[in-house]
């Protein structure tokens, strides 16, 4: 009887499955600077989802969404028109539609923006201690700042310097007053080929800022 080599099978599957022309988008997308792999595979074991939502959120990340994009090049259906049934500029694809529809831009990406930070405003609060009450994410209800002896927590407020700095904005500003660091925190969903020049046009744009906090409010870290 054989005993099949685990680790050797595993990466046999993954180098066959990274080969598919489709469906091996998504091990190039966690192979991504950047990427936790481990947290970006944590819904499939740690959140309750029905059957249907997962094996509908497993087709997004597999490609086999049927986008007008996906019907004429991999149905092959040549009179169909491929663009964004949206916008009409750029073709349907699932990169296009959770990430670049520019109709899409002002109303469902910003809520997705919103909720996203609000979650991780709600979890700050809670572990710091500046609120009481738990709510389910989606009925919290976000207070401009909160603060106690330890802690101090701005929503999405500008910070005003001694000179005037353009960005400074951050959706979520974390201050921990016993050890004089500061987290800036600024939420963005890009698509994972946009990963990396997402988040160093990030630090690039706040740097000015964390220098200008650094001085004026004697901090010791910032990110």
């Amino acid at each position: 009887m054989q005993i099949m080599n685990l680790p050797q099978y595993n990466n046999k599957v993954k180098r066959q499955w990274a080969q598919n022309a489709l469906h091996g988008y998504r091990p190039y997308d966690l192979g991504q600077r950047y990427v936790d792999i481990e947290m970006s595979n944590k819904w499939l074991t740690n959140m309750d989802l029905f059957t249907e939502t997962e094996g509908f959120l497993t087709a997004i990340q597999d490609q086999v969404i049927l986008t007008r994009n996906y019907k004429k090049y991999i149905f092959k259906q040549p009179d169909t028109n491929e663009l964004c049934r949206r916008c009409g500029k750029e073709s349907e694809t699932i990169q296009h539609i959770t990430a670049a529809c520019e109709q899409l831009a002002p109303t469902k990406y910003v809520k997705r923006h919103d909720g996203l930070a609000k979650v991780i405003h709600q979890k700050l609060a809670e572990a710091a201690e500046l609120i009481e009450d738990k709510s389910l994410y989606y009925k919290y209800t976000t207070a401009n700042v909160l603060e106690n002896e330890n802690f101090k927590l701005y929503w999405n407020g500008s910070i005003l310097m001694d000179k005037t700095v353009p960005f400074n904005r951050p959706d979520v500003t974390f201050m921990y007053k016993k050890t004089k660091n500061t987290f800036l925190i600024d939420i963005a969903a890009p698509n994972t080929h946009n990963l990396t020049k997402t988040i160093t046009d990030k630090q690039n744009e706040y740097q000015e800022l964390l220098n200008e906090i650094i001085a004026m409010w004697e901090q010791k870290q910032h990110k």
